[in-house]
């Protein structure tokens, strides 16, 4: 009887382990952004080969509604060349070129003496590299053999400029098929700062999970909670609510996704009493990473994949097991 009781209580200590070890979701930004070109396969097979437990990325739809991976709504000349090898002189939006034109462009390498270029230097460098499709991110997973990696999906869409994207209905719509055609709906979120695609996902995916992304920044703001309301949160108001956490829980949502510096240990506490998840972007810094582990947050989004591992590892949380893979 004494054992018993003794292996039952090893049992409940890890399975408490398991627990916090699921609630953190290691989350490779852009893949791995800090690491290899943005949003390209590359960046994805190397999150793959770190270890994490979710691949996020940015999306847009072409002139003949493929689905594919990019952070802004037009090219970057900051990291695009032409087929000529030349950096891209303009930014031609992705919802005004068809799949096979924007599959051109090479994608591998940031312009040198950019700003970007500074803030990335430990980015490698690479020629030949595509803007993917966002099935090719989901065939990649399963080349490596991953089934339980998430890809945590955000639709580049602005309220303020409908002229430059398919519709919410349409862009989430084309997210939907994709995800489900290839069979990890249920291992997909569809996140916005955008929240009226979240609703259409909610409404018409049930199986695909939401999370609405917040930041609350001088020039940087989707909240508005001194204004009567704001274009990106799909009619609710922070002033009806009266607090960010309290808006997202009000909008069906599972998942509030804040830019770190707004989340503090009290939005935390009643995000996880409303019964919402926390995912904070993008960290890299070491200290705030052991931090935002600490205070308990179920989340962190990075570009460095490898020092966000390092700092669950350090902090005590299992691991989710590499599955290296060749783009």
């Amino acid at each position: 009887m004494r054992w018993c009781g003794t292996r039952l209580g090893i049992l409940l200590i890890l399975a408490l382990a398991m627990t916090r070890a699921a609630a953190l979701d290691l989350q490779g930004h852009r893949g791995a952004r800090g690491l290899a070109p943005e949003n390209t396969l590359p960046a994805f097979a190397r999150a793959l080969a770190i270890g994490v437990t979710t691949l996020e990325l940015d999306c847009g739809v072409t002139r003949d509604g493929v689905v594919v991976v990019s952070h802004n709504r037009a090219l970057d000349p900051t990291i695009t060349r032409g087929p000529d090898g030349e950096w891209l002189p303009d930014s031609p939006l992705i919802s005004a070129l068809d799949a096979a034109t924007l599959a051109r462009f090479d994608v591998g390498r940031i312009r040198p003496g950019s700003d970007y270029a500074r803030r990335f230097p430990e980015q490698l460098g690479m020629d030949g590299v595509r803007i993917p499709r966002l099935a090719e991110v989901f065939e990649l997973a399963h080349r490596a053999g991953n089934r339980t990696v998430r890809f945590n999906i955000e639709t580049k869409i602005d309220p303020a400029r409908p002229e430059e994207t398919v519709g919410p209905q349409a862009f989430a719509r084309a997210l939907i098929a994709v995800a489900r055609e290839h069979g990890v709906a249920n291992r997909t979120i569809v996140q916005s700062f955008d929240w009226r695609t979240l609703r259409i996902v909610q409404a018409e995916a049930p199986e695909i999970a939401t999370a609405y992304l917040t930041i609350q920044q001088p020039g940087e703001d989707n909240i508005r909670a001194g204004d009567e309301g704001s274009p990106w949160t799909a009619g609710m108001r922070y002033r009806d609510h009266g607090s960010v956490p309290r808006m997202v829980k009000a909008a069906g949502g599972a998942i509030w996704s804040p830019y770190y510096r707004d989340l503090t240990a009290a939005l935390l506490d009643e995000s996880h009493r409303l019964g919402l998840k926390v995912i904070a972007w993008t960290v890299n810094d070491r200290g705030e990473l052991d931090r935002l582990i600490g205070l308990g947050v179920d989340g962190i989004i990075s570009d460095f994949p490898d020092r966000l591992r390092e700092a669950a590892d350090a902090n005590g949380l299992p691991l989710p097991p590499p599955t290296p893979v060749e783009p």
